[in-house]
């Protein structure tokens, strides 16, 4: 059979010769859209346009317009770099590029010295004549054999080394572009002058495999967009993030500091302490109301316990091990094997199902040193994970209350940009496939009960569980996976764990693994940048600073700030020696909710003139013990205003 059919996204159906590419579709659809294809997808897969079709198919085009058509113009325009950088530099050795492409690009060089602004500069300088050149992207088939052989001759050996890591079942593609040459998969764009605008944002140095034991490569940033108009934007949303990362705002606010002296393990201060505390306050009262235990599980194991939870096998190289006297022994990198062994140590009755065990322990990951990324990134966090073992006619129900209790915490923090993807089994996993396949069908149905449609990862589960992730947007518009819930195929069994049924039988719990905000870390730092510092008044350091106007109202500022400590409200007073509008911009760069200034008027009348930071309007005095009551309610209902869209309160409302 020499002829295929292409099935297209109207339902219309094209017949062409077997071995078409993908670009033929495109051209038997019209000479435009044949003009503008960057890609295809062929059943769903983002493709190559010079991919060949050998069998029936669904195909799609993909343009500029398409959000993949961006990630193929930025994975081109990362290729465009590297020839530039490769004609300036000939020296050089080129690693890799980066698999994720949704927002930038980056390659990896060694070369003798840094890369400076100029060197950008002249780096950005030849990608314009390169992409001017409307050189044409060609796709190869190559041998193993072949591929090593051709970068040897070039030089390159960082890639020769490369070649190693690809299984030796898989097809080796390499893509020339002029002069230029490397492995790569693709997809690509036809020519260089589809590439619309880009710019290089950055450059830092970074270890070879990521290994500090490793020569440190230098890797470039960079972005690109179909147009001048967006990128624009980008560059903007790029100096907001600046802005607001949470390595620069935690030193400024005093939260918490970064030292080599312990790398990806913060320090955090006594203000920090207090938004971390109440973070973990507020989920262990959810936690009552839940019905969760909270347990505390040991920090050290023997590494029989990880080879028992399938961990030692499938995470051995990010734990912490340590020979002991009697065996060895590692920190722990998570809280499900202690939970499955709290859970195991003695019979269980169906009566005590579901048993919801919460933990915010210390864990430990040994993250390679070029992986460490100030909170989100870290070796030392907390989790406010929790593990579910239940009955499996209780599932359905422990998946509701999952997506309630995450939906009042986004609520109370103002998360509200949510969705949710799942993940399904891959080519590795453990356990019968007809049992994967009823629990994704739970999970997907646990979300549509929730109010969300999820997206399908196909492939991309833990070969232990199918997983829910649900991805908050923050005010920059960046997508954070947060809360997650996994239904466990392996640990129960791994572990031996039974209960006694109605029945008088044994039975195997269903486990669930659950987080909604995650590593605490993380979150913090997340949350940090999303909100500027601008903590809502229950989750600000300082609530409230009084201020006096001049030294003879000292007195009653001390008793002002004594009365509301003692009402259980964060307050301080500054009694420094500076000028009173000193003190108000102090305030601000701080992010204090409330200024409370007081005078000769406040202290005749015992009353208090409170301002919020975001309410230009005059501050009317009010009673101390009327203040008092309103922040003790809004501290106790958990108010927040969303200060990241500008959002007011009165205080008297």
């Amino acid at each position: 059979m020499n002829e295929i059919h292409v099935r297209l996204p109207d339902g219309k159906t094209l017949a062409l010769p077997k071995g078409a590419s993908v670009l033929a579709v495109a051209e038997k659809i019209g000479p435009g859209l044949a003009k503008a294809a960057l890609a295809g997808k062929v059943n769903g897969k983002l493709t190559d346009l010079r991919v060949a079709l050998d069998a029936d198919v669904e195909v799609s085009i993909v343009t500029a317009r398409d959000p993949e058509g961006a990630e193929v113009l930025r994975h081109s325009a990362e290729h465009v770099m590297a020839d530039a950088v490769k004609r300036l530099f000939p020296q050089v050795q080129i690693d890799v590029g980066r698999t994720d492409h949704s927002e930038k690009f980056q390659y990896d060089f060694l070369i003798e010295r840094p890369f400076g602004p100029e060197d950008l500069v002249a780096i950005e300088a030849e990608m314009e004549k390169i992409v001017k050149a409307k050189q044409p992207f060609v796709r190869e088939i190559v041998t193993r054999e072949a591929a090593k052989k051709l970068f040897s001759e070039r030089g390159e050996m960082l890639k020769v080394s490369r070649i190693d890591d690809i299984p030796t079942d898989a097809e080796i593609s390499i893509f020339r572009q002029g002069d230029f040459i490397d492995l790569c998969r693709g997809p690509h764009v036809q020519r260089t002058d589809q590439i619309g605008a880009f710019r290089l944002i950055d450059v830092s140095g970074s270890y070879w495999r990521g290994d500090e034991r490793n020569p440190m490569l230098q890797r470039i940033y960079g972005t690109a967009f179909a147009d001048k108009k967006e990128l624009v934007a980008y560059l903007e949303r790029i100096e907001e993030a600046k802005k607001r990362d949470h390595r620069r705002l935690g030193p400024a606010l005093d939260l918490f500091h970064l030292d080599p002296i312990s790398p990806g393990s913060p320090f955090f201060h006594a203000k920090g302490m207090i938004v971390y505390n109440q973070l973990v306050a507020y989920m262990r009262e959810l936690y009552v109301r839940y019905g969760y235990d909270e347990v505390m599980a040991p920090l050290i194991f023997n590494t029989d316990l990880f080879k028992t939870s399938g961990h030692y096998e499938n995470f051995k190289d990010d734990m912490f091990l340590f020979p002991s006297h009697e065996t060895e022994m590692g920190l722990k990198p998570m809280n499900c094997p202690g939970h499955a062994m709290m859970f195991g140590m003695r019979k269980r009755s169906y009566r005590e199902l579901p048993l919801r065990l919460a933990e915010f322990s210390r864990l430990h990951r040994n993250e390679r040193a070029g992986a460490l990324q100030g909170l989100t990134r870290v070796r030392s966090f907390a989790q406010d994970d929790a593990h579910i073992f239940c009955r499996p006619d209780q599932v359905e129900s422990e998946l509701t209350q999952f997506f309630q209790m995450l939906r009042e915490v986004y609520t109370t923090l103002c998360l509200d940009n949510v969705s949710v993807a799942v993940s399904t089994r891959g080519e590795r996993f453990i356990g019968a496939p007809e049992r994967w396949d009823i629990a994704e069908k739970r999970l997907v149905e646990a979300c549509r009960a929730a109010g969300y449609e999820p997206a399908i990862k196909k492939g991309e589960a833990a070969f232990y569980a199918p997983k829910v992730e649900v991805d908050v947007t923050d005010v920059l518009g960046r997508v954070w996976t947060l809360g997650t819930v996994q239904l466990d195929m392996a640990m129960p069994e791994r572990f031996g764990l039974k209960y006694i049924t109605d029945e008088g039988s044994e039975g195997t719990p269903e486990m669930l693994h659950r987080a909604i905000l995650g590593s605490l870390e993380r979150f913090f730092a997340i949350y940090l940048e999303h909100t500027e510092g601008d903590f809502p008044l229950w989750l600000a350091p300082v609530q409230i600073v009084v201020l006096p106007i001049t030294d003879r109202h000292h007195a009653y500022a001390q008793k002002v700030e004594q009365t509301l400590r003692a009402a259980g409200l964060r307050a301080q007073v500054d009694l420094r020696n500076e000028k009173l509008g000193y003190k108000i911009r102090e305030a601000e760069l701080h992010k204090t909710p409330i200024m409370a200034v007081v005078g000769d008027q406040e202290e005749a009348n015992g009353t208090i003139a409170p301002r919020r930071r975001h309410d230009s309007s005059e501050s009317s005095a009010t009673s101390l013990e009327a203040l008092v009551a309103e922040l003790q309610r809004e501290v106790a209902d958990r108010r927040s205003l969303n200060r990241s869209r500008g959002g007011t309160q009165d205080l008297s409302s």
